[in-house]
């Protein structure tokens, strides 16, 4: 009998990250995609209350170690201002590429380069010019990002509120609340 309840309980530890693995939510699932990098970020500008929840979002992301090479914002107002603070202006890029649509669709459909993640901050109305989709503000409110997986086509893996991504840094205790 000691053998069968050293297999059955062998059984189950290896039956529970499996388990774990499927309770993450879709947000988590996100979070740790852009933290093994390869992703194309791109964060819908926000305009009301901007510097508090841009500001929260750029140390969560710092946190969490996710890795970016490139950050890149439209000339259109509310998105750099959004970068600036969330990354810093020193990091942001400012480039009339987030503004035509084949130059955000091939923006977002590069690779960033190994290991790390490329962050647009744009406008809505360009990500769905360039996406060829529909973006509404229940999918990609202010200061939400769009997350995709370059290369081939615009792969979109999912959308994340900067309200989640603070909430997964501050659960993990890489945040202070």
């Amino acid at each position: 009998m000691p053998a069968r309840r050293t297999f059955l309980f062998a059984l189950g530890a290896t039956c529970l990250p499996a388990v774990a693995a499927r309770a993450q939510s879709p947000g988590e699932l996100l979070v740790a995609a852009i933290q093994d990098g390869g992703k194309t970020m791109y964060l819908r500008s926000k305009t009301s209350d901007a510097a508090r929840v841009a500001d929260r979002l750029g140390r969560a992301l710092r946190a969490l170690r996710v890795p970016l090479n490139e950050i890149l914002a439209s000339p259109v107002p509310g998105a750099r201002e959004t970068a600036d603070i969330a990354f810093g202006a020193d990091l942001v890029r400012v480039t009339r590429d987030l503004v035509a649509r084949e130059d955000t669709r091939r923006l977002i459909g590069t690779p960033a380069g190994p290991g790390m993640n490329r962050d647009l901050d744009g406008e809505r109305a360009a990500l769905e010019q360039a996406a060829g989709r529909a973006f509404d503000d229940r999918l990609l409110p202010e200061g939400a990002m769009a997350v995709f997986l370059p290369g081939g086509g615009l792969e979109l893996l999912g959308t994340i509120t900067a309200e989640q991504v603070i909430a997964s840094a501050e659960r993990r205790g890489a945040l202070p609340r």
